[in-house]
């Protein structure tokens, strides 16, 4: 250490080398906060660090250098009488600041969180003064407080104490030194500390406080006598979230957010639609009493406690949008939606640090903790493409989860999770965690208003974790004593939470006695005339950025679209795309890939699937459309064939051609190499295309099979979201689908599971063969007046097959065909069996039937599976007069892919001398086989059996019979006219 650096420290500072203890407490303190210590020893500590940076040393040393030059100033002040703080004062002081870190780091966890004082609050032996040396003596006597931002720098050590455990043991515990982000932390101790001796809120709005509450008790006691035994979720035991969602909601007015989309589940939504959203109460009870003309409805809707809602709100003359989301009872489902649907509308108003829109989710504890999609989520947060600028997460703690025991102590629900808290998975964000008990009011609003100014400041997550119960159960019908015997004695003896605030009010002299029973009636007797008593609203006017889906209602998947384009308007958008940056080296396979297409620009070469599909996405973004474009590997393409991002390889910049189409949009083309994450990135996808028509949103798979892993939310939004909600989307799915042996993994993308949810003609199920197919397929998903789900079955061969490809003028002139006809010169009158089928197995279909050269055999394609293609079905198999077998082939096993989804389908204009057979794999557990010889043979015989009829596969699987009694292929039988 520079020894001129330490004779001007110790010549300048009042705390000479006796204090060797304190001076090490406080680089310790440095080291975790660098502006946690005051300015002159920060300078110094900065300095000691520049000075030691070439020797790359630990603090050790700097201590040891501490300790020495304290053992030289010793003996200087034996020497020459005491200068300066004694040793053991120095000790003391170093204990202190200690003492006063602790509070910081583990206050929490000892805090006044349970509004049942069922909870005992762990011994925290680094909260005791005795721990770090200090006992009753010192009690009265006076410290340097360090960083804390109290009102004097000096005081007794009894009011540090009573300082620190009014800001950190109270009734909300504060967690956040975790986070490593030193202003973020300072930032929210200087406003946990500076609070402690101010009033937070004046009288009016205590007393609007009471009117929230009343209404939130209100309303489930009105439905509770009213209804009866109807399921409603209450609400009640965690009342304070009305008031703290309306502190969110002027929160928001007064930071001019223009949109507040909240999601939620079921428990306390009812409340939550009347009192925050303003519903009607007459709609609510309507529902409540089911009061609907069946004959009248369209759609076959949901339960009340799923249903969205959106409305109006106006505080200081700023008007701000509400948003429920819909929400299936997949709880946390809803996360990445609402997240999707806020990103989508940041977009539209042109906002990178989501200023505009907030996210707000509502959380139970046990889910949180529970649903692998929190931390999908949550881990999208900050990733590009997905940040929203912080969402505020409230978690309704209820402390038990669902029905399970009785916690043992507040955070130990050992049944439900194996953390702490069920907040703790917010960790991996460095996101703070405000507990904070459900009955103090005052609290919950306080730490609410806390989390909004820090999600603003920061543009990051924040929880507000309300520790609170569930006065009714799980739902009306339930019972919870019977797991949770002693918490619901000690809920039957508390008074509620309206009850509480009340009473302190009326000790405050804020109202007068009973005042609170006065508001209880007035707002029951205006829940009897239909309305609203503390909550109006502007019902639902919107914005300028409001989409009117009307103009998507009328039209029909079968119309004629036109999805052409000009060649020489081809020609000039993939001019743009294939113009390169000087300088700039693309590796060689990438270089050959653009070479290519130059080729197929000047219709040299014949055009490929990467080509087809920039030609598809640049037309659109030339006609004023954008494009979003998600998956794991999206950017390049899992096949190497899209390369969408193009990297030079002296720099490793990139370039995006597509973005450089409509160069005044830098939205028009955003493409997202995702974390992996199947289910969350859907979800957000899909929340982004119910918020935005005008782009065409897709997500992409690696390979098919991964889908499995968003299976809740195809079913629960995508493929119902329209029937139960009236939610339209035209969310895209590309699923890479065919059978190369690659495995069980690697094959399928579980088509069967999709047709199964197929019906009121409300999702595209589609499976294009070629480039020009789905050129026209994606333009069609824009430009026609529709907007649905359209499902992809995607290629992975066929993207460089020798026989799947396209000329420009099938790009020019043709459209999405529904069926494709056999495309060879056959005679028609010859051919006696036609062979339908989709996908990639009709180019193996029809390889071998020309080394066979058999020519009564038609090989048809249907391109669209759902809604099923009736009519062109018709008109392909009326052109073949003499057939009389029609097969269905697959490449699926028997009991997956298409046949039995659409059997009944392929039967109806059958006439009386056709036989519909089928030719697939054997039905089998899994989707593909894992032996490549098994996986040859199996395609051998699936091909033999559509052509010829073939031998049986006798590994697997029964012989089938034809209805001439002769033997057929593996799986080539006839099904009944009646099937």
């Amino acid at each position: 250490m520079n020894n001129e650096l330490n004779d001007q420290f110790i010549a300048s500072s009042a705390l000479f080398g006796a204090n060797a203890a304190y001076v090490e407490a406080y680089y310790e303190q440095y080291l975790h906060d660098p502006d946690s210590v005051d300015a002159a020893w920060r300078d110094y500590f900065d300095r000691l660090h520049v000075e030691q940076a070439q020797a790359e040393v630990a603090h050790g040393p700097i201590r040891e250098s501490f300790v020495d030059t304290g053992a030289s100033a010793a003996q200087g002040a034996k020497r020459g009488g005491d200068q300066g703080m004694s040793a053991l004062a120095a000790e003391k002081q170093a204990a202190v600041l200690r003492l006063i870190n602790y509070y910081r780091v583990r206050g929490h966890q000892v805090a006044d969180l349970d509004p049942l004082g069922l909870a005992e609050p762990p011994h925290v032996a680094d909260l005791d003064p005795a721990f770090h040396g200090l006992d009753k003596s010192d009690m009265q006597s006076t410290f340097n407080v360090g960083s804390l931002f109290a009102s004097r720098n000096e005081m007794r050590l009894d009011e540090i104490i009573d300082f620190c455990q009014r800001a950190y043991t109270s009734t909300i515990g504060s967690e956040y030194m975790h986070l490593t982000d030193t202003d973020q932390k300072r930032w929210i101790q200087r406003r946990i500390e500076s609070s402690v001796d101010k009033t937070l809120f004046d009288s009016s709005e205590k007393r609007e406080m009471l009117r929230q509450l009343t209404a939130a008790e209100g309303i489930e006691r009105y439905l509770h006598t009213k209804y009866v035994g109807q399921k409603r979720f209450s609400l009640e035991g965690a009342d304070s979230m009305v008031p703290a969602l309306d502190e969110l909601i002027r929160s928001s007015a007064h930071h001019n957010v223009d949109e507040m989309v909240v999601g939620m589940a079921h428990r306390g939504r009812l409340n939550v639609l009347l009192n925050v959203l303003g519903k009607s109460p007459e709609e609510l009870f309507s529902e409540f009493e089911d009061d609907y003309d069946v004959n009248d409805i369209e759609m076959s809707g949901d339960v009340k406690y799923h249903l969205g809602f959106s409305t109006d709100i106006e505080y200081d003359n700023k008007r701000v949008h509400l948003t429920l989301a819909f929400n299936p009872s997949h709880l946390e489902a809803v996360n990445p939606v609402v997240l999707g649907s806020v990103r989508a509308r940041q977009t539209l108003r042109g906002d990178d640090n989501g200023e505009t829109v907030l996210p707000v989710l509502i959380h139970g504890d046990a889910s949180f903790a529970g649903q692998g999609i929190v931390m999908e989520t949550l881990q999208l947060s900050q990733a590009e493409g997905y940040a929203t600028g912080g969402t505020v997460h409230f978690v309704m703690n209820n402390q038990v989860g669902f029905t399970m025991n009785s916690p043992i102590e507040l955070g130990d629900a050992r049944s439900s999770r194996s953390s702490r808290y069920c907040t703790d998975i917010a960790k991996i964000l460095e996101a703070p965690v405000f507990h904070v008990n459900g009955d103090d009011t005052e609290a919950v609003v306080y730490a609410t208003r806390l989390a909004m100014e820090f999600r603003n400041t920061f543009n990051k997550d924040v929880l507000v974790d309300v520790v609170c119960y569930r006065r009714q159960g799980h739902n009306e019908a339930d019972e919870p004593a019977v797991t949770q015997p002693l918490m619901y004695q000690a809920i039957k003896n508390t008074p509620t939470t309206r009850k509480r605030y009340a009473r302190r009010l009326e000790a405050e002299g804020i109202i007068q006695e009973d005042a609170g029973k006065t508001f209880l009636d007035d707002y029951r007797a205006g829940l009897d005339q239909n309305e609203h008593i503390y909550r109006s609203t502007l019902g639902f006017v919107g914005n300028d950025y409001t989409v009117d889906w009307k103009r998507f209602s009328q039209g029909k998947w079968s119309e004629v679209v036109d999805t052409a384009v000009p060649v020489d308007r081809i020609q000039t958008v993939a001019g743009r795309l294939h113009d390169l940056p000087e300088e700039f080296t693309l590796h060689k396979r990438a270089q050959r890939i653009i070479d290519d297409r130059r080729k197929m620009t000047a219709g040299g070469q014949r055009i490929d699937w990467g080509f087809a599909e920039h030609i598809a996405y640049a037309t659109l973004i030339d006609d004023g459309y954008s494009v979003r474009l998600s998956g794991q590997d999206s950017g390049r393409g899992t096949f190497f064939h899209r390369h969408s991002v193009l990297y030079d390889q002296g720099s490793g910049k990139h370039h995006v051609p597509l973005k450089h189409i409509r160069s005044e949009n830098r939205y028009a083309f955003t493409v997202n190499d995702t974390l992996l994450s199947e289910a969350g990135v859907v979800g957000f996808e899909y929340g982004y295309a119910t918020a935005d028509p005008d782009t065409l949103t897709i997500w992409e798979a690696q390979f098919g099979d991964f889908v499995n892993g968003a299976q809740v939310l195809i079913d629960q939004f995508i493929a119902s979201g329209y029937a139960k909600w009236g939610r339209m989307c035209a969310l895209t799915m590309f699923l890479p689908h065919g059978y190369e042996g690659q495995g069980p993994e690697h094959s399928s993308a579980r088509l069967e599971r999709f047709l199964q949810l197929c019906a009121e003609r409300h999702m595209l199920v589609t499976v294009p063969s070629t480039p020009a197919q789905w050129f026209h397929l994606l333009r069609l998903q824009m430009i026609r007046d529709l907007r649905m789900p359209l499902i992809v079955l995607s290629p992975k061969s066929l993207l460089r097959h020798p026989m799947s490809t396209s000329t420009l003028e099938d790009l020019s002139e043709g459209r999405f065909e529904f069926v494709i006809d056999d495309p060879a010169e056959l005679d028609r009158d010859k051919v006696e069996r036609i062979v339908f089928c989709s996908g990639k197995v009709f180019f193996d279909l029809y390889k071998a039937r020309d080394e066979r050269e058999i020519d009564n055999v038609a090989l048809v394609r249907i391109e669209q599976l759902y809604p099923f293609p009736a009519e062109d079905y018709a008109a392909v198999l009326n052109g073949y007069p003499n057939a009389s077998e029609v097969v269905w082939c697959q490449e699926e096993p028997e009991n997956q892919g298409a046949w039995y989804q659409i059997k009944h389908r392929l039967q109806v204009p059958l006439a009386d001398h056709h036989a519909l057979l089928y030719a697939t794999r054997p039905g089998a557990a899994t989707t593909a086989a894992g032996y490549h010889q098994l996986h040859v043979k199996q395609q051998n015989a699936v091909i033999e059996a559509a052509l010829t009829g073939g031998e049986p596969l006798i590994e697997r699987g029964s012989v089938k019979a034809d209805p001439r009694g002769k033997k057929r292929g593996a799986q080539a039988t006839q099904t009944s006219k009646t099937a």
